[in-house]
């Protein structure tokens, strides 16, 4: 948070500065009314006047004051808000896939919107009257200990004395504040499967039971909402009353000073400088452990996950020229075993087809290659270098997926083919060309600007995949791996998009079920996966012999 805070210096000077505008202008104010009480003294009407025209006047001025406190404030405010979502969606971003997949999306956008939300809506608020608290304070302080020392000194006991008390408060304070926010992301998420899963639900007609189940989440967080508010509530009438009490004995004192002469108007001076010291507390001391919880949550959404003990750092650059081995490669969910003792050599520049009955491993062997997946025992190595060493940012610039499932964004297909990458248009007409999404590009009026909707719900699943094959063919990656690519294509544009796969110089990786005569068997290898294991065949001998 320090380092948040101090990235724009001038402007947190600035910040600061505004938030010391209503400090001046309370003084003012104070010092306005206690002449305008000292006037009864006085006992002249012209005295009278003089000081309620001054009141008036720093009235009016407090106002000025108070805009521009907040037009000083409100840059920095903003700038600074925008940094908590930027560190918040970079540190996921930071995930390496296996990380990521920990945890639902919806848990991450719970984090982007419900924390940065209340953290946008309780820190600067509490930053604010934490520091012009601690302002008005101080300033009152060293005014009183000019007029009375003894009477400074007990006023500095008597708000010890407050935070002590308030102090007891806050552990308990951040946790309900982190456990709200854990309710939060589990709303999220169950909210988020009742969407997605509604067309199942209501056809099995049980949407009533995840109502109820959803119903159940709101009052979860409804009621640790009332926790908090009670609680703090209750910290501000305890801080409260004790302030009183506190006040009452001021009061008291400063009666007993004004029998020995001291003037009506140092006696109320005094008395709501004291007042603005000690009373606040009861208020301030809450929502500084307020601005801690806020500091909780800001951590929880920025910081980074320590590397899990053993881990080795990622300090190998990615390099690519020979080979991928894999050697005694196993893998297991839970208990049941994926891959055992896997033993395979990728050469550099040949093509591969993975070939398994359904849920022999093919999906999970791509994704140990492709650095989606880890968790496995054996050895990986890419040009000798284990995968565990290996730059995962560079190694994720020099691949490409092609799914059969494939995520659009709500944007134009120039964007989904090149990732918001800049690039030619003659470039990428003749990628579309390659995937067999000319006639698509062409059909639609504002052609490669066409936007998309939501995840591509205006396009056909085979379209949709057809831009999957482009994004890869436009990103001229150096491995490619290849999920059912062609699973949503018809006969003869699944036959082009084949050839034209394999007419690529990155090195292929492709699971398919699929047989196109005279194109697949254009393959160097056949990689079957049977118990668990590969059995590497040359293409020409699997297909001649094996597959017949």
């Amino acid at each position: 948070m320090r380092n948040l805070l101090l990235k724009r210096p001038q402007a947190l000077a600035r910040y600061v500065l505004a938030c010391f505008f209503p400090v001046a202008t309370e003084l003012l104010a104070v010092w306005g009314f206690a002449r305008l009480i000292g006037s009864i003294q006085v006992g002249r009407m012209d005295y009278f006047w003089q000081s309620l025209w001054l009141t008036i006047g720093l009235g009016l001025l407090g106002i000025g004051l108070f805009i521009s406190s907040r037009f000083m404030r409100i840059g920095f405010m903003r700038d600074t808000i925008l940094d908590v979502r930027l560190s918040a969606f970079d540190k996921i971003l930071s995930h390496s896939y296996d990380t990521f997949n920990r945890q639902s999306k919806e848990v991450y956008l719970s984090h982007l919107i419900n924390d940065v939300n209340t953290f946008e809506r309780d820190f600067f608020l509490t930053l604010l009257n934490v520091i012009f608290a601690a302002g008005r304070y101080v300033f009152a302080i060293v005014i009183i200990l000019t007029m009375d020392v003894w009477f400074a000194l007990g006023t500095v006991a008597a708000s010890l004395l407050l935070y002590l008390v308030s102090a007891r408060f806050e552990k308990r304070t951040v946790r309900i504040k982190e456990e709200l926010s854990t309710n939060s992301e589990r709303f999220t998420v169950e909210l988020a499967n009742t969407f997605n899963g509604l067309e199942i639900l209501k056809l099995n007609r049980v949407e009533g039971k995840f109502l109820r189940k959803t119903l159940a989440s709101i009052d979860r967080i409804e009621r640790k909402k009332l926790d908090f508010a009670v609680f703090t509530e209750g910290q501000r009438s305890l801080t409260g009353f004790l302030s009183n009490l506190v006040f009452v004995a001021m009061l008291v004192y400063l009666l007993t000073r004004g029998f020995d002469g001291l003037s009506l108007t140092l006696l109320t001076l005094q008395l709501q400088l004291a007042a603005s010291c000690v009373m606040p507390v009861g208020a301030v001391m809450p929502m500084f452990n307020e601005l801690k919880a806020s500091l909780a949550i800001y951590r929880k959404i920025t910081a980074s996950q320590p590397e899990a003990a053993g881990a080795v750092r990622r300090i190998q650059p990615y390099h690519f020229s020979q080979r991928i081995e894999a050697q005694g490669l196993s893998f297991a969910y839970a208990d049941q075993a994926i891959l055992r003792d896997v033993n395979l050599r990728l050469e550099k520049g040949r093509k591969y087809l993975v070939r398994g009955a359904s849920g022999s491993g093919k999906s999970t062997l791509l994704k140990l290659l492709s650095m989606v997946q880890a968790g496995y025992s054996g050895a990986l190595t890419l040009d000798g270098v284990p995968y565990s060493q290996v730059d995962e940012a560079g190694f994720n610039a020099n691949i490409a997926f092609i799914y059969q499932d494939v995520f659009l964004f709500e944007d134009t297909i120039r964007n989904n083919i090149t990732l918001f990458k800049p690039a030619s248009d003659s470039h990428l007409q003749a990628v579309a060309e390659k995937a067999g999404l000319a006639d698509l590009v062409a059909s639609r009026g504002q052609g490669l600007e066409e936007p998309l909707l939501e995840n591509g719900k205006n396009l056909s699943g085979g379209q949709r995949q057809r831009i999957s094959i482009a994004r890869a063919i436009f990103k001229q990656a150096e491995l490619l791996f290849v999920d059912e690519g062609t699973a949503s294509l018809n006969e003869e544009l699944g036959r082009a998009v084949e050839e034209t796969i394999l007419a690529l110089d990155s090195t292929v990786l492709a699971v398919s079920h699929r047989h196109y005569p005279g194109v697949t068997e254009r393959y160097d290898y056949v990689l079957e996966l049977v118990n668990g294991r590969v059995v590497q065949y040359a293409a020409a001998d699997y297909f001649e012999a094996v597959a017949v």
